[in-house]
C-alpha cells in the first residue's frame, strides 16, 4: 500500500449516511416533538418510507445490524401486527394523504415475513398513502430463505427492486462468516424474481472478511456480474464486536490487514469496471443505463440510510424497532428493542427513542458533506451563499484539508474540494473535516478503508 494512503486508510469514520451522524441523536426525544415534524410536512412534497424487520432465520457471524434471529414464526408474526398498527398511527399523524417516491423494506430480513403478512402491510401501506406512479418499491432478500411462494408474491405486490447480501462466495470465507450461499443458490432467486416481474436486482459484495483474498474477491465479482445485477454495492467489513456480540465467533487473526483490505478493494473495483459496471460515489457499482448511473452522471445523486440513491425526497418516515427517518426539522430513531417498541405502538403512542433537531449550519454542513460524498468534489463557498452563509464559513476545515492536499488526496483551488483518484477512497475522511460533531464525540466508527 502506498504510505500516505497507509495512515489514512485504518483512521475510524463515520460513513455519512446522515449528517450529524446517529450517534449524536438525543435520548429520551419527545414523541411530541415528532408529532409536530410529522404535522408540518408541506401535503405536495413527496415522501419515502422506510419500513424495518429485524429478524432473521438464520444468524450470520458478520452482521453489525440490529436483528433477532427467528427460530419460531410467532414472534414475526406479532411483529407484523404491531407494525401494521404503526404504519396507521403514522398516518393518521400526518397533515394529509401523501405521495411516496420510494419505499424500502430492509432488516433483519424482511422476507423472514410469511407472503400474506408481507401482503397485509402492503396492504395497509397502500390504503394510507398514494405512490407516485414511477415509485421505487424495494426489499432486501436473503437467497438462503426466499422461497418460490415468496418472490411471486414479491412480484405481484408491485415490488420493483430487491436487495441481495452476496458478501463472497468462496466456501472457506462463507463458513467463517456462517452464510454459507453458493452461486446457484443466488442465481435461483435472482431468476425467481425477474420471472415475478422485479426488474431491478441489487448485490451487496464485502472485502476486508475472514480468510478473504484478492483472487477470492475478483472471482466473486466474476460470478456476480454473470448474473447481471443492476447494481453492485462493494462495502469494507467493520468489524465492531464490540457493539455486535456475534462478530466474536470471527477470530481477529483471520482478518485482512489494512494492506490487503485496501489491495482486495482496488481489485474489485477494476474487476467490477472490466465487467461494464461504472464506479458511483466511494463504493456502488451500477450498469451504464441504470437510473443510479444516470443520478451520478447528472450530479444528482443522493445519499441516505441506504446509502446511495436516487431518492430525492426530503422526508423519509421510518416504520419498525430501530428504524431511523428525516424530516426537514431534523433526524428522528424508533425504539429499538422490540418490546419496548411494541409496548408504545400498542399504547397509540409513535416509538420514537430518539432525534436531532436541525441547528446552526447543519442543513449546510449535510449538503457539503453530501455533495462531496456522492459527486467527489463540492464548492462550500457556493453552497455556504444559498444558506446566507459568508464565503470561508468552513474555516474549520482548512488544516485537514490543507493536509489532504499536500498529501495528493485532493486539490483546493478556488475554495473548491476535488479528490485525486488516489484520495478517492478517502472521501469519508475528506467528509470528516466538516463534521462540526465529531471531535466531542467518543463514538466508534469504522476504518475508512
Amino acid at each position: 500500500m502506498d504510505p500516505v494512503i497507509d495512515r489514512y486508510a485504518s483512521r475510524a469514520t463515520p460513513r455519512y449516511t446522515s449528517y450529524p451522524t446517529a450517534p449524536h441523536f438525543e435520548k429520551d426525544f419527545a414523541e411530541t416533538r415528532y408529532r409536530e415534524w410529522l404535522s408540518d410536512l408541506d401535503v405536495e412534497a413527496p415522501v419515502s418510507l422506510y419500513l424495518h424487520v429485524p429478524f432473521c432465520r438464520q444468524m450470520c457471524w458478520y452482521c453489525g445490524c440490529n436483528m433477532k434471529l427467528a427460530s419460531k414464526y410467532a414472534p414475526v408474526a406479532a411483529y407484523a401486527q404491531t407494525l401494521r398498527r404503526e404504519i396507521a398511527l403514522t398516518a393518521d399523524a400526518l397533515p394529509a394523504r401523501m405521495t411516496v417516491s420510494h419505499l424500502h423494506w430492509g432488516g433483519g430480513t424482511p422476507t423472514a415475513l410469511s407472503p400474506d403478512d408481507l401482503e397485509a402491510l402492503m396492504n395497509e401501506v397502500r390504503a394510507r398513502w398514494n405512490f407516485a406512479p414511477d415509485a421505487e418499491i424495494a426489499i432486501e432478500s436473503d437467497p438462503r430463505t426466499l422461497t418460490p411462494e415468496m418472490a411471486a408474491r414479491i412480484g405481484a405486490l408491485g415490488f420493483t427492486r430487491a436487495s441481495f447480501g452476496v458478501q463472497e462466495f468462496d466456501m472457506k470465507v462463507q463458513k467463517a462468516i456462517n452464510r454459507i450461499q453458493p452461486p446457484a443458490m443466488v442465481r435461483t432467486s435472482v431468476d425467481q424474481l425477474r420471472a415475478a416481474g422485479v426488474s431491478g436486482i441489487n448485490f451487496d459484495l464485502i472485502y476486508g472478511l475472514p480468510f478473504q483474498t484478492v483472487d477470492s474477491l475478483v472471482e466473486t465479482v466474476k460470478l456476480s456480474a454473470a448474473m447481471r445485477p443492476d447494481r453492485i454495492a462493494l462495502f469494507g467489513y467493520a468489524h465492531v464486536p464490540w457493539m455486535a456480540k456475534n462478530q466474536r465467533m470471527i477470530p481477529e487473526d483471520s482478518l485482512p490487514d489494512a494492506s490487503a483490505r485496501k489491495a482486495q478493494a482496488d481489485a474489485a473495483a477494476e474487476a467490477l469496471l472490466a465487467e461494464g459496471y461504472v464506479a458511483i460515489g466511494l463504493d456502488h457499482f451500477a450498469l451504464p443505463e441504470d437510473d443510479l448511473a444516470a443520478a451520478a452522471r447528472n450530479g444528482e445523486l443522493r445519499r441516505n440510510f441506504q446509502g446511495y440513491t436516487t431518492d430525492r425526497a426530503e422526508t423519509m418516515i421510518g416504520m419498525g424497532a430501530t428504524s431511523i427517518g428525516r424530516t426537514p426539522s431534523g433526524y428522528f430513531q424508533n425504539i429499538a428493542e422490540t418490546g419496548a417498541w411494541s409496548r408504545a405502538v400498542e399504547a397509540g403512542q409513535l416509538p420514537v427513542a430518539k432525534g436531532l433537531p436541525f441547528v446552526h449550519e447543519d442543513r449546510l454542513r449535510a449538503q457539503v458533506i453530501e455533495r462531496l460524498m456522492c459527486d467527489g468534489h463540492v464548492d462550500p463557498n457556493a453552497l455556504g451563499r444559498a444558506h446566507g452563509a459568508a464565503d470561508g464559513w468552513w474555516s474549520d476545515a482548512f488544516d485537514p484539508l490543507e493536509q489532504m492536499q499536500a498529501d495528493g488526496l485532493l486539490t483546493l483551488t478556488e475554495g473548491k474540494v476535488v479528490m485525486t483518484d488516489m484520495g478517492r477512497p478517502l472521501v469519508r475522511i475528506a467528509a470528516s473535516a466538516f463534521d462540526a460533531y465529531l471531535a466531542k464525540s467518543d463514538a466508534r466508527h469504522s476504518v475508512a478503508v
